[in-house]
């Protein structure tokens, strides 16, 4: 009979064994659960406009650590020179049994004797307030940079007439630079360093160790635009004159018969565009054709030295 014969070929007209659901069918019909809040959804809106305004909340109302800011100095050797160079302090730490050698001595000797506080911490809130670098127990931090006003310091420049002198920064990020610029300013008799609001290095921690001291004797502007502050200096008289590599005119071109701006850019980029057009002059410095462009704190010194020794000339 068919379905019982033996022989090969031969098939049942039999209900089939079939494969279960697996319960695949229950599972689709069960629900999902609720809708995630378009604030959750990584593609919404919402979600970006959420994750854009953490970003805006201030660093003292997050729960996560934030970096070392960049108003502290750590570690003994940077804070005990930061101390001998004048570097105003707002609050100096020290760790809870930190072990004591000659700098940490040293350290509490200088603030003992300038009746500077010295508060102790433990060194988990030490750790913490300095973002977890190596601060060898002691940490001091800045106070906010007094900016100076941009027209004053082109004002002083202006009276100064023949001995005038701002050195005008565009494009340089680097703090340590702007701190040896400041510097070489001081050295020279500037009346005052100008900086750019945007795009540009402030006067943290890392500018005032570099400058040695100089950021408390000579003042450092901030302009909100800087192309508008050439322009000003150049309607008050003084002579706008940016460093450009591939200038024909040498350094030795710059007036020395009455007050002067130089501008100077990033080693990298130089001066930008517009900067370029608001300058009354541009020179280069004579260097070795094998190298590109020099650093521009070593710039700005170079040029600051040239042009006191076109003065000195003309003086005589």
């Amino acid at each position: 009979m068919p379905g019982n014969s033996s022989r090969r070929g031969a098939t049942s007209k039999g209900k089939a064994n079939t494969a279960g659901s697996g319960g695949r069918i229950r599972r689709s019909l069960k629900g999902k659960g609720p809708t995630p809040k378009a604030e959750d959804r990584t593609y919404h809106k919402a979600f970006k406009a959420k994750q854009a305004a953490a970003k805006r909340t201030p660093a003292k109302n997050r729960t996560t650590r934030t970096a070392v800011g960049a108003d502290w100095v750590v570690g003994r050797n940077p804070v005990l020179e930061a101390l001998l160079a004048g570097m105003p302090v707002k609050q100096a730490l020290v760790a809870e049994g930190a072990e004591r050698d000659d700098r940490l001595r040293e350290i509490l000797k200088f603030t003992a004797e300038r009746s500077m506080p010295l508060l102790q911490v433990t060194r988990a809130e030490l750790d913490r307030v300095t973002g977890g670098l190596v601060h060898q127990g002691v940490a001091i931090q800045l106070p906010a940079y007094e900016y100076a006003d941009v027209e004053d310091v082109l004002a002083d420049a202006v009276a100064a007439d023949a001995k005038g002198l701002v050195v005008a920064l565009d494009g340089v990020t680097d703090p340590r630079n702007l701190g040896a610029i400041v510097r070489s300013a001081a050295a020279f008799g500037a009346q005052g360093v100008v900086i750019p609001a945007r795009r540009s290095a402030s006067m943290t921690a890392a500018a005032w160790k570099t400058s040695a001291g100089a950021a408390a004797r000579i003042p450092v502007a901030m302009a909100t635009n800087l192309n508008r502050a050439l322009e000003k200096a150049s309607k008050l008289g003084m002579t706008v004159v940016g460093l450009a590599g591939e200038s024909d005119v040498p350094l030795s071109g710059v007036p020395s018969d009455g007050p002067v701006m130089i501008v100077v850019g990033s080693e990298g980029e130089g001066l930008s565009r517009l900067v370029r057009e608001h300058c009354d002059l541009l020179v280069s410095i004579p260097i070795a054709s094998e190298v590109e462009s020099l650093n521009a704190s070593v710039a700005t010194s170079v040029s600051l030295y040239e042009i006191s020794q076109q003065r000195l000339l003309a003086a005589e």
